[in-house]
C-alpha cells in the first residue's frame, strides 16, 4: 500500500524510468529481431531446406555456390556406408527481371524433391516440371508472388513462381527452389557458352538405422576433398554466420550491463532520499521485510510496465523490412527477454534492498536515517 501511494505521488520520477525501459526493451527486441533476420536471409535456405546431410567440396568453405563437386567425388559418396539416397544441388546467383526491374536472385536446383527442396510450402505447390520455381514469401511484393514470371537474363530463361516457402533466402537476396534442370537451363541462360554444370552439393539422406551423424563422419573419412555436414551445421557454420552472432552477443552483453545499473542507481538515489522517512516507520514498528517487499513490487511493477510498453512499441515494427532483411515477432525470443530483464530488474534492487535492512529504529530517536 505504501509503495503503490509512493508511486502514485511520483508519478513523474517513476514514469520516467518506465519510458527507459520501455526504450532499452524496444531496442533489444529490434536488435535482436535485425540479427535473427539477418542470418536468416543468408542462410535460411539451408536451414529450411529437407537435405539432413549435405556435402561440398572442402575448398569451398561451406559456400554452396563456390562449392563443385565432380562425378569422382560423388562415386565415392554413392559408395558410402549407410548412405540411403543422393540428390545432386546446383546453386548460382543471376541477374533477372522481376516485376518488370533488372534485381539478383539465387537459384536453387534440387535433383530430388525430398533432399534441396524447402520443408513446407506457406502457398501453391511444389514444381513439377522445369520453368518452376518455389519463392520466399516476403519477396511477393518484387515480383517474386504466386504467378509471377522472373526472367534470367541476358538470355531470357522464364521461370514461374508456382510456390512459397518462409525463410528461405540465400546471401540475403530472392531466392527461387526450382528442380534440377530448371537451374541448368539457367545456367545457360546467364552465360550461353558454358557447359553442362557440375553440382554444387549433394543432398544426402542415411539409410535407416544410421544418423545424419554416422553418415557425416563416414563420408568425410573418403576423401579430404569432401565435407559432409549435418543441415544445422551447414546452416550455423556457413561463412560469416558466426561473425555476425558475436557481434550481436556483444551489443545484448552492454544491455545486460545498462539495465541494472539504471534501475539500481534510480532505486538506491530513491532510497537514500527517503531515508528518514524509512527510519521513522521502522521505529514506529514496521518490519523491514515489509519495507523491502514494497521496494521489490516497486521493481516488479516499473520493470514490467517497462517491458510491456517496450514490446507494444517493436509489435508493429515486427511486420516490416529493412531492405532485403524481414523482421519478425519471435515470442519465445520476447519472452526470454522479458523474463531476464525481471530478473535483472530484481537483482539490481540488492543494493537498495540492503540499504533498507541496515536502517536501524532507534535512529530516529537522535534524527538520524539509515547507518
Amino acid at each position: 500500500m505504501i509503495a503503490r501511494k509512493e508511486m502514485l505521488r511520483a508519478k513523474v520520477r517513476f514514469g520516467l524510468l518506465v519510458g527507459a525501459i520501455a526504450l532499452l526493451v524496444f531496442l533489444i527486441l529490434f536488435q535482436q529481431a535485425l540479427r535473427d533476420g539477418l542470418i536468416t536471409s543468408f542462410i535460411g535456405a539451408i536451414e529450411h531446406q529437407d537435405a539432413p546431410v549435405l556435402v561440398y567440396s572442402t575448398d569451398a568453405r561451406r559456400n554452396l555456390q563456390s562449392s563443385t563437386i565432380t562425378p569422382e567425388l560423388e562415386a565415392q559418396v554413392r559408395e558410402v556406408d549407410g548412405v540411403g539416397a543422393i540428390g545432386r544441388i546446383g546453386q548460382g546467383t543471376y541477374s533477372v527481371t522481376a516485376d518488370g526491374e533488372i534485381t539478383g536472385a539465387a537459384v536453387i536446383g534440387y535433383e530430388k524433391r525430398s533432399l534441396g527442396a524447402p520443408e513446407t510450402l506457406t502457398a501453391g505447390r511444389y514444381p513439377t516440371a522445369d520453368g518452376e520455381g518455389i519463392a520466399n514469401e516476403s519477396d511477393a511484393s518484387a515480383g517474386f508472388d504466386l504467378g509471377d514470371v522472373v526472367t534470367v537474363q541476358p538470355g531470357g530463361y522464364r521461370i514461374r513462381i508456382v510456390g512459397q516457402s518462409k525463410d528461405t533466402n540465400l546471401q540475403a537476396s530472392p531466392t527461387i527452389f526450382a528442380k534440377y534442370g530448371t537451374w541448368e537451363q539457367a545456367v545457360q541462360a546467364a552465360n550461353p557458352d558454358a557447359q553442362t554444370p557440375l553440382p554444387n552439393a549433394l543432398g544426402v539422406r542415411p539409410a535407416p538405422g544410421v544418423t545424419p551423424q554416422q553418415v557425416v563422419t563416414r563420408i568425410n573419412a573418403v576423401d579430404d576433398s569432401l565435407e559432409a555436414l549435418t543441415r544445422g551445421d551447414a546452416a550455423t557454420k556457413a561463412p560469416g554466420v558466426a561473425q555476425v552472432g558475436r557481434s550481436f552477443l556483444v551489443i545484448f552483453f552492454l544491455y545486460a550491463l545498462v539495465i541494472p545499473l539504471v534501475i539500481g542507481l534510480f532505486f538506491l538515489i530513491v532510497t537514500l532520499q527517503k531515508a528518514r522517512s524509512l527510519t521513522v516507520l521502522r521505529a514506529i514498528g514496521a518490519r523491514s521485510s515489509t519495507l523491502v517487499r514494497g521496494l521489490l513490487a516497486q521493481v516488479l511493477v516499473v520493470v514490467g510496465l517497462g517491458v510491456v510498453i517496450g514490446t507494444l512499441l517493436f509489435l508493429p515494427l515486427s511486420f516490416m523490412r529493412i531492405g532485403s532483411i524481414p523482421l519478425s515477432f519471435d515470442a519465445p525470443a520476447v519472452g526470454a527477454w522479458a523474463v531476464g530483464i525481471l530478473v535483472l530488474g530484481l537483482l539490481s534492487s540488492w543494493f537498495s534492498a540492503r540499504r533498507v535492512l541496515r536502517i536501524e529504529p532507534a535512529a530516529a530517536l537522535s534524527g538520524g536515517g539509515a547507518t
